[in-house]
């Protein structure tokens, strides 16, 4: 069947959905910070021939309505979808953001079939002590170089975007106002989540989960990163490995798969991202230790 579009709009965040169709155990997909639904469109029908697959926008994000960074509260916008399409317990595959809503559904659901997170343990700017392989001189320095880059980006967020820069984006991630243009989430809830603690750093709560729980990581650098700060992205890749492995080492319903990718693995890998999906599903993916880094996808 061909995707169909809906809007669940009898509650307060109202949360437009896509249904992407399929059958057996149902998919529910979360894009991160500032994507949409959209994010999915390649991902998903890789995935239908073996699961019932939903994509939704994130409240503040895309066609869904907004409400306040409240961790409960978007799990609660998850429930919503779930009983709305009769889904029972989904499998939850989450990207960057939406990565860490999963963790917290499967804190929520122990019982439940597991989920996948990709890439979605820590921002950027989380604790110094969650960088690896840096010395600290030069730490501060691309700490202080990372923030005055995300400070011009937040502070472009609260202006009307250029119209040349607002065709560069799907009409899906923009709010237009009598003002002008604007990129979703707005100014104030995309500074909210920034400096949320948990969105900082997620990677203790993984040692709670009690269901299987996939952890993609990339191993690459997104192009295009002012300054020096790929050099920071690689200590911070490094601090997760680092951390993670240290948490599943002995947890074997925790896999850990390194793919040969960028943050934005979803798009740029979305064959390897449906395998893994697919993988964890059959119970066969991520066998990765220390050692061994993970499945060559």
């Amino acid at each position: 069947m061909a995707p169909h579009d809906l809007l669940i709009d009898n509650r307060p965040v109202h949360l437009a959905v896509r249904d992407h169709g399929g059958q057996g155990t149902p998919v529910l997909l979360l894009h991160g910070l500032g994507g949409t639904l959209q994010h999915w469109d390649a991902v998903a029908p890789l995935l239908t021939g073996a699961h019932q697959v939903v994509s939704m926008d994130l409240r503040g994000h895309g066609l869904s309505g907004d409400g306040a960074w409240e961790w409960e509260a978007v799990l609660d916008d998850i429930e919503a979808v779930v009983d709305h399409l009769g889904l029972d317990t989904p499998l939850v595959v989450g990207h960057s953001l939406g990565g860490m809503v999963a963790v917290r559904w499967a804190l929520r659901h122990p019982g439940g079939p597991g989920i996948v997170n990709l890439d979605g343990l820590r921002s950027a700017e989380t604790s110094p002590r969650h960088y690896a392989g840096i010395g600290q001189e030069e730490l501060t320095a691309l700490l202080a170089e990372m923030k005055a880059v995300f400070d011009a980006q937040a502070e472009a967020m609260a202006r009307p975007l250029p119209e040349a820069h607002a065709v560069m984006y799907p009409q899906r991630a923009l709010r237009t106002t009598d003002e002008g243009v604007y990129l979703r989430p707005d100014a104030a809830l995309a500074g909210q989540i920034r400096y949320d603690a948990y969105f900082q750093d997620s990677v203790a709560a993984v040692a709670d989960i009690q269901c299987p729980a996939l952890f993609v990581l990339a191993t690459r650098d997104l192009p295009g990163m002012p300054g020096r700060v790929g050099e920071l992205m690689q200590a911070l890749r490094a601090g997760i490995r680092r951390d993670l492995l240290a948490v599943t080492a002995h947890r074997p319903h925790l896999q850990v798969l390194e793919l040969a990718a960028g943050h934005n693995m979803v798009a740029e890998q979305p064959e390897q991202i449906a395998q893994a999906v697919l993988g964890l599903q059959r119970g066969i993916a991520g066998q990765a230790t220390s050692d061994r880094p993970g499945l060559p996808y």
